[in-house]
């Protein structure tokens, strides 16, 4: 499991993990949210079973815990194939990815997490592999190497990534979808949590759900770990009902406020308005005052902060926002400026 997903609350425990994967929806019917991603696969998918042949390759992107992984297992589901799933990180040599291409089977779905971190000698195998489904192997070393091109069952690849920007044109441009995923609304989160609690058998009422849902960050992850967390707080405290006076009690308890932000969410915001008045600031220094990496900061918890409009980044460093200061119920400083875009025009160059 991956720094990132420990911090958005993916488990270790091989119990916990499999009842996160009986939280997943299995179908498009189930999966809740994305309307514009849902229906681009809809039509794909249909397609590609009319003409009884595998679906077009589809790159999925947006920030963690959204349903990347979700949506390539329901892409299997809908087509009535195997699953294969690995990640970039885990393939290193060429030989990696031509081992797990030569497993596949006619039809298979092909999961390559984080693929913005294959290797780029890895990812020149993929383009023959996806345009073509053929495999050059080289064989021997020096002047006596020759290519071998190996053919290879029609697949469906689908990748996930978080950072689109660092997908290869190449590699992007050979998708036949590139759907983005982006954070979703409270009334959605509430269905996502309901649908949860039913699965896990807890006694949720409509208020309780909302509660949560609105401090989810608009990610169904971090819905789904608060609603574990704020179950067992009702079960040690009440009578396991998760009503909005519990989930509220939960909450507070691990330390997630009205508005989402936790503890180091708060360290950031704090360290921008007490100890450097504000702003600007750089990355690496904004880190060392919250005692946290710059990637930790910069991946998990600034996204959330600027969606929030809590702060923003200008080319001189990273700005509070008025928000941000009241947030904290503290005053902002004379001369700070009174809207985010005044503090823009004021700090950019």
């Amino acid at each position: 499991m991956s720094p990132r997903e420990e911090l958005l609350g993916a488990s270790s425990d091989p119990i916990e993990r499999a009842e996160e994967m009986s939280l997943r929806p299995r179908n498009l019917s189930e999966f809740v949210g994305q309307r514009e991603v849902r229906g681009h696969l809809s039509v794909l998918l249909e397609a590609a079973r009319r003409r009884g042949r595998p679906a077009d390759h589809v790159l999925f992107a947006g920030p963690p815990g959204l349903g990347k992984t979700s949506l390539a297992g329901i892409v299997a589901a809908e087509m009535g194939v195997n699953l294969r799933v690995t990640s970039g990180p885990a393939l290193v040599r060429a030989g990696d990815l031509a081992a797990v291409l030569t497993d596949l089977q006619a039809g298979d779905v092909l999961f390559i997490d984080e693929i913005h971190r294959l290797p780029r000698a890895v990812e020149e195998v993929l383009y023959p592999a996806m345009e073509d489904f053929q495999l050059d192997v080289v064989l021997g070393k020096g002047p006596a190497a020759r290519s071998l091109r190996l053919e290879l069952p029609a697949f469906t690849l689908v990748g996930a990534t978080t950072r689109t920007g660092l997908v290869s044109a190449p590699l992007r441009d050979r998708f036949g979808i590139v759907a983005r995923l982006d954070h979703y609304p409270p009334e959605d989160l509430q269905i996502i949590i309901e649908r949860a609690a039913t699965i896990l058998g807890v006694p949720t009422t409509p208020d309780g759900a909302s509660e949560i849902a609105r401090r989810s960050r608009g990610t169904p992850r971090i819905a789904n770990r608060l609603l574990k967390r704020v179950r067992d707080v009702a079960e040690v405290h009440g009578d396991g009902t998760i009503n909005a006076a519990s989930a509220r009690e939960g909450l507070a308890l691990y330390g997630v406020d009205e508005l989402g932000l936790d503890k180091v969410d708060r360290a950031v915001l704090r360290a921008l308005c007490v100890s450097f008045g504000g702003g600007p600031v750089g990355l690496s220094t904004l880190s060392v005052a919250v005692g946290e990496e710059p990637e930790t900061v910069e991946d998990v918890h600034e996204p959330f902060l600027l969606l929030s409009g809590f702060l923003i980044r200008t080319a001189r460093g990273r700005v509070a926002t008025p928000a941000a200061w009241l947030h904290l119920n503290l005053d902002p400083p004379a001369g700070a400026p009174a809207r985010a875009s005044e503090a823009l025009e004021l700090f950019d160059e």
